[in-house]
């Protein structure tokens, strides 16, 4: 009996893109090199909008130290402060990073190589980002009402970051995987013969 070949990861996907090449020759009538051509695309699209984000929280979280009401956080307030400000400058790293990587294989032919990586690179960012949103929403609301409203604000934030951020696009992917699971064996299963006419 044949060992059934294990289920492809969401990394499997990055990186061998050909194997939804027959899906993209059926829907889209499209080859290999258009296919990453759209996908580079799809992801600058996605940076740009990404990039203007980090780098504006990044520009208003070092101009806090400057501000009066700074003097007010106490020694572990500064620690959030320190490791959310640690979040967003390696997200704005993360989220850039494609962008030199690009630069630097231009006319390489490394296009594979390059969505695979930046893929990965964006998913990092984004996560540092959303940690940087709630490290922001805790010391801002900290200094303004408090560390009870602080915390709430940043169990707020936190929420709102994993429930949409990570809960809504993995359980659409899951709810994917079962349909194609669940519509398999039905594409598998032979079909029904009729059956031999009585013999008199």
């Amino acid at each position: 009996m044949a060992t059934p070949a294990p289920r492809p990861g969401p990394t499997q996907h990055v990186d061998h893109p050909e194997r939804d090449q027959q899906w993209d020759d059926r829907a889209r009538s499209e080859t290999a090199t258009e296919r990453l051509d759209r996908n580079w695309s799809s992801l600058l699209q996605e940076l740009r909008v990404t990039q203007t984000g980090v780098q504006l929280l990044t520009g208003f979280l070092l101009t806090l130290p400057f501000q009066q009401r700074f003097d007010r956080l106490d020694a572990l307030m500064r620690a959030v402060y320190v490791a959310t400000v640690t979040c967003s400058i390696a997200a704005t790293i993360a989220l850039v990073s494609p962008v030199a990587m690009h630069r630097l294989l231009f006319r390489q032919r490394r296009l594979n190589q390059l969505v695979s990586g930046a893929h990965r690179l964006t998913i990092a960012g984004l996560t540092l980002l959303g940690l940087a949103l709630v490290g922001v929403a805790v010391v801002v609301v900290d200094m303004v009402y408090g560390r009870g409203a602080a915390l709430v604000g940043g169990a707020v934030a936190l929420l709102g970051f994993v429930s949409l951020w990570l809960g809504v696009p993995l359980l659409m992917r899951a709810r994917r995987r079962a349909g194609i699971s669940a519509a398999a064996p039905a594409s598998r299963a032979p079909a029904l013969q009729p059956a031999d006419p009585p013999v008199h």
